[in-house]
């Protein structure tokens, strides 16, 4: 059994959001459970752009702070990275009002850079990844809940998909994309291989509707955690009352053998059914994952996936360990 904490949590002052998060990690052992002293922490929000700051798009600053604090006060050194699909991490942290309490806590902020390792994924042997994520010896996964116009949802697992440097991205939408089955199993195959020690959910305000930035806030008054990011996944489908067969992540770990039971996972403070949400917004209308991108721009990348991913490497194995 693998533990999903759930708690009501109502508001982002610094204060009340650092007893809600202590309350929320105190069944999984607390931050000191995840982090030992000199551990180089790396936390993931996510950072998806600087233009829609009243949007709720993005992973609230004061959620990373505040864990950012806790990882400190554990002897661990944290840093904040991330590869936002529009501009650069700091560029967008800068945007979103984040350098003032990184400065406080000297929190750095880096561009992830990526390279080759294996999976052991016999769809997808081989994904570039940030080294910073691989390396670190600590991941600490922030997502934001947001509806989703291509996968429904994005939740945890969406979120790692931030640890895929600069332009592979843009690549994966079109090679992965040919189908969102295939999407959302590359997907989860990169959540195996950055295993994030704790992933801790920001639904206090989550973006419901035509997401990920173009949907609106959904005051929910939630923060769920755990060491599981699959289990945390399934257990927020499982409150916002979303089937899980219309979301790709969640059918693709259920195929792959990971999480796809509410059976599975214990809830040591609330269940899911104390937080139901009963009328959650999706998308509109789902839109394809490639975008439909002209064949130049397809032929183009194509030719760095084979440079970059293809020809042999000598690589990391994140199973050699």
């Amino acid at each position: 059994m693998v533990k999903v904490a759930l708690t009501r949590a109502n508001s982002y002052q610094i204060d009340q959001l650092r007893k809600s998060l202590e309350t929320l990690l105190a069944p999984l052992g607390g931050i000191a459970a995840f982090v030992k002293p000199g551990d180089r922490v790396l936390l993931k929000p996510n950072l998806l752009t600087a233009s829609r700051p009243t949007k709720e798009c993005i992973t609230r600053k004061e959620i990373v702070y505040c864990v950012a604090k806790m990882v400190q006060e554990a002897g661990g050194k944290p840093f904040l990275g991330d590869s936002p699909a529009f501009g650069s991490a700091k560029g967008v942290a800068k945007a979103n009002g984040y350098l003032p309490l990184c400065r406080k806590l000297n929190l750095p902020i880096v561009e992830f850079k990526g390279d080759k390792y294996s999976t052991g994924s016999e769809k997808f042997p081989y994904l570039r990844l940030s080294k910073e994520a691989m390396e670190a010896d600590v991941v600490i996964n922030l997502p934001k809940l947001k509806s989703h116009s291509q996968l429904t949802l994005t939740m945890g697992v969406k979120n790692l998909f931030g640890c895929v440097p600069g332009k592979m991205k843009a690549w994966w939408h079109m090679e992965a994309g040919k189908d969102a089955q295939s999407f959302a199993e590359m997907l989860v195959e990169t959540a195996k291989a950055i295993n994030p020690d704790l992933t801790i959910m920001d639904a206090i305000i989550a973006h419901e509707g035509n997401g990920p930035s173009n949907g609106e806030p959904r005051e929910l008054g939630i923060l769920a955690a755990s060491a599981d990011v699959f289990a945390l996944d399934w257990a927020i489908a499982d409150i916002l009352g979303v089937d899980w067969r219309i979301v790709p992540t969640l059918v693709a770990q259920k195929r792959l053998g990971y999480c796809g039971d509410t059976q599975q996972i214990e809830f040591p403070l609330l269940n899911p059914e104390d937080l139901r949400v009963s009328d959650w917004r999706l998308p509109d209308t789902l839109m394809p994952i490639d975008f439909g991108l002209p064949k130049v721009i397809k032929s183009t990348f194509r030719h760095l996936y084979i440079r970059w991913i293809k020809e042999p490497l000598s690589a990391y194995s994140p199973s050699s360990e």
